[in-house]
């Protein structure tokens, strides 16, 4: 299937699903997958990633399976030397986006609605509302971008610190997990 894939180019699934794999197509292989373990086997997402430098996680949650977590991590040349742990980090941190800027901004609004409504709940001073609400942004940033969770290989620095000491950028990253 991935062959199949990168040899059709595939950057969505609808492309994935009518690449030509074998006799059929990327589609057919699946329903043939089901057919041998009598599930209902789905792709449900695809992603293409390119760059300097990718690196590939697969992370195993049970001994008796294959991996329940992929994890595509792409740096530039620099971070070729650290991509491999940002992407066991990414497999157990969970962050929704690379950093602050690629938070959409509708959800960044409801966030700071929630938590303006939720300071005022406390009754603070309404002059003092937004200065807490950055504050606890802060958190909603830590919890969601990358580059601001503590690194899992070491708490003492964020992953935006250990990229900095390496002089190196994540550009992209992409989790899976089975099920999700």
């Amino acid at each position: 299937m991935l062959e199949a894939a990168v040899a059709a180019n595939a950057g969505d699934l609808e492309a994935l699903l009518a690449a030509p794999a074998g006799d059929g197509t990327v589609q057919d292989l699946v329903n043939q997958m089901g057919a041998v373990v009598g599930e209902k086997v789905e792709v449900r997402r695809v992603a293409r990633v390119e760059g300097e430098n990718v690196d590939l996680y697969l992370h195993q949650t049970n001994p008796d399976l294959p991996a329940q977590v992929g994890v595509f991590v792409v740096t530039d040349a620099n971070g070729a030397e650290v991509a491999h742990d940002i992407a066991m980090h990414v497999a157990a941190f969970r962050p929704s986006c690379l950093d602050r800027d690629s938070i959409p901004s509708d959800i960044l609004d409801k966030e700071r609605d929630t938590l303006t409504k939720l300071t005022l709940q406390d009754g603070k001073p309404e002059a003092i509302v937004p200065k807490i609400v950055e504050g606890r942004l802060n958190a909603f940033y830590k919890d969601n971008c990358l580059v601001d969770q503590d690194f899992a290989r070491d708490p003492s620095q964020t992953v935006g610190k250990v990229l900095k000491g390496k002089n190196a950028k994540v550009t992209e990253f992409v989790r899976f997990q089975v099920g999700a």
